[in-house]
């Protein structure tokens, strides 16, 4: 049986959140060295007493546990603050655990943030040669791989400039290049890559995959943009707080994470009783399919629009209706409950009405949504109406262009039919 390439076992790190006079929490060793310093110089005069600091404890992790074996891509999920970056630092060495371990079986180059490991006042082509030995690399390997690194870094015009007159996108090609084509056994990459364009990270991605799948390495992606993480990572590793709270299939372990969504509050709107309104909404969720609500999506489940209705006195030709509109504003879809079930323009009786309607799975193109309710009779207009009183985002794990435009997610079958040439046609 195989040992993982990455284990890491109990892994605990700790912070001390120091609060000054001012009332403000903050990391800081200078206020740290400073207090120390002012309390022995105190106790060295005989005086006693002086400011004191409040102090708290943050475990940006706690006992987190799993493994990662050679040759997968690995994506670390959760939400800014839940531990993926501080797990990263300490597998590059960045800053120690406070307890437990983690175990590495080979060489690792980091791409954690911009510059890192680059020497501000040395050229590009310097710090090709410096991040190779920091690495571990010979020279002579260095140099074989040398001419790639350049080809896709695209900064063979300003390989001998100083990389502090770089622009930050030159600085994260140059960085991702050198980590990539340097033959480490274990590549780990953090956000970063969001500081590239859009051509440039499509390109990242398709060098991690070319580098786990073909070249047997491992890689430790962490990301926001769920649409990557399902394309490039085998498996996932959710973090909640610190803790792993699941790990599996990529696949699996994103639907779980967004599911849970703590960020709820956009997908679901309740309003304010209005006694001058004969009718009006009471509430307007988002939900799954399973009844559970959330703001994100995958393309290929329904979305469920529930709206709850309070009739105070009854208006004949009452209809309800929604629509939905894109962040650029387009509308890309609007519905009528008058669309399939005419019935339901007879009056409503007094009381509280509860509608569902349900989106189908790959109807809409993945991107962010806001949603507009609204009622009215045929004879006297409006009787309720919220803009934008919803939110909910839509991403497609199954697709390698996150951006391709259009408000449709429907996927076409395609067919081919091709006649190729007989080499004997190629001979006559």
């Amino acid at each position: 049986m195989n040992r993982p390439i990455i284990r890491v076992d109990k892994l605990s790190k700790r912070y001390i959140l120091r609060g000054g006079e001012d009332g403000l929490v903050r990391f800081s060793l200078r206020e740290a060295v400073n207090d120390a310093a002012s309390s022995m110089r105190r106790m060295l005069l005989g005086k006693s007493g002086g400011p004191t600091r409040r102090t708290s404890e943050f475990w940006a992790l706690k006992d987190a546990e799993f493994e990662v074996e050679r040759g997968r891509v690995v994506g670390l999920i959760g939400r800014n603050g839940a531990g993926k970056s501080t797990i990263l630092k300490i597998m590059s060495r960045i800053v120690d655990p406070t307890s437990g371990s983690i175990h590495l079986r080979g060489r690792v180059a980091s791409l954690l943030e911009v510059g890192t490991g680059f020497h501000l006042d040395l050229s590009g082509r310097e710090n090709i040669y410096l991040n190779g030995a920091i690495l571990g690399m010979r020279r002579a390997e260095i140099a074989r791989k040398f001419d790639e690194i350049v080809a896709f870094a695209e900064v063979d015009r300003f390989l001998d400039t100083p990389v502090k007159r770089y622009s930050s996108g030159m600085f994260v090609r140059l960085a991702f290049a050198v980590a990539a084509h340097l033959e480490p056994e274990i590549l780990i990459v953090d956000e970063v890559l969001a500081v590239g364009d859009y051509a440039f990270q499509k390109k990242c991605l398709g060098k991690m995959r070319e580098v786990a799948t073909g070249e047997g390495r491992t890689v430790l992606f962490v990301s926001h943009n769920m649409g990557a993480l399902g394309q490039l990572c085998d498996d996932g590793v959710w973090l909640e707080k610190g803790r792993v709270s699941l790990i599996g299939p990529v696949d699996e372990v994103i639907r779980a994470y967004m599911k849970s969504d703590s960020d709820r509050g956009a997908s679901g709107a309740q309003f304010a009783e209005d006694l001058s309104k004969p009718s009006q909404f009471v509430e307007v969720e988002v939900l799954h399919e399973d009844g559970s609500r959330a703001s994100d999506f995958t393309c290929d489940e329904p979305i469920r629009i529930r709206m709850v209705y309070q009739v105070r006195k009854p208006v004949m030709e009452t209809y309800i209706s929604f629509y939905v509109q894109n962040m650029e504003g387009t509308r890309v879809l609007h519905s009528d409950v008058r669309d399939l079930t005419p019935e339901h323009t007879e009056a409503l009786g007094i009381g509280t009405h509860t509608f569902e309607v349900v989106i189908p799975a790959r109807l809409l193109a993945a991107t962010g949504y806001v949603l507009t309710v609204g009622s009215a009779a045929m004879f006297t207009g409006v009787l309720d109406h919220h803009y934008d009183c919803c939110e909910f985002t839509l991403r497609d794990l199954n697709s390698r262009d996150q951006s391709r435009p259009g408000v449709l997610g429907v996927q076409l079958p395609w067919c081919r039919e091709s006649t190729l040439a007989t080499a004997d046609a190629g001979h006559a």
